[in-house]
């Protein structure tokens, strides 16, 4: 059913592309604003045929690794040619890199809402919850962090691109860290317990997707909600918001 969801996915891109490109032949619109008209068709063609190459990407990266998946296997899928790739990315290592920056803005979404919480307490949950469930959610999203997880750096991979995802990656736990300040931790006990909570979401979901967490019959979620519950009891001077 997936394999067929991402299928039909992708034939639906690559009409839109034809159809973009079909209308080359100009319009009224043209007409009126030749160059305008025809440079945000072009803007739009270009758009279509990236996310043709960054599905197809994400596919093979997921079905063969970043080392088995070769720009030329991602271009077939894709139905381009190597050389058509290269009009968007220069290696594949920037096409990873982008599915990643990608994977990492929807990770900050999923947490955004903690600022609004009510309380630090909530603030927390929230924030740890939603970056737990995204990747739970998410295993493709898991395989495609776990170089930034594990320190692990794709050749190729630029140093400059490299800091910008792990910024991104350490935005998505700033809530975390902020809420457990505003619960009383000074700001290096905060970053300890950040750190911590991020090591236990890692591991967790590790044994998750391994299938490793059923030889102890405990659900992920539940053990998750268990470090929470922990965590707040250890709040310096304990009390309440």
């Amino acid at each position: 059913m997936a394999k067929t969801s991402r299928t039909r996915a992708n034939t639906d891109a690559r009409a839109s592309a034809a159809a973009l490109e079909s209308d080359n032949g100009g319009t009224d619109l043209d007409a009126a604003d030749p160059s305008g008209a025809r440079a945000e068709r072009q803007r739009a063609l270009a758009d279509v045929r990236r996310s043709l190459v960054l599905k197809a990407a994400r596919d093979a990266f997921f079905e063969l690794g970043l080392e088995g998946a070769s720009l030329r296997e991602i271009a077939r899928r894709a139905g381009y040619t190597p050389g058509a790739i290269y009009s968007y990315f220069d290696s594949k290592e920037a096409v990873y890199g982008a599915l990643l920056a990608e994977s990492l803005e929807r990770l900050n979404a999923a947490v955004a809402p903690a600022a609004a919480a009510e309380s630090p307490t909530a603030a927390l949950r929230t924030a740890a919850l939603a970056f737990f469930d995204f990747y739970r959610e998410n295993p493709r999203d898991l395989d495609l962090g776990f170089y930034l997880f594990q320190g692990m750096q794709p050749r190729g991979l630029t140093p400059e691109l490299n800091e910008t995802l792990n910024a991104r990656l350490r935005d998505a736990l700033e809530p975390t860290r902020h809420a457990l300040i505003g619960l009383g931790w000074p700001e290096d006990g905060a970053l300890t317990e950040t750190t911590a909570l991020f090591a236990h979401v890692v591991g967790l979901l590790v044994l998750s997707h391994t299938g490793r967490i059923r030889m102890f019959r405990q659900p992920s979620t539940d053990l998750f909600q268990r470090y929470l519950d922990q965590l707040l009891q250890r709040r310096p001077g304990g009390g309440h918001d």
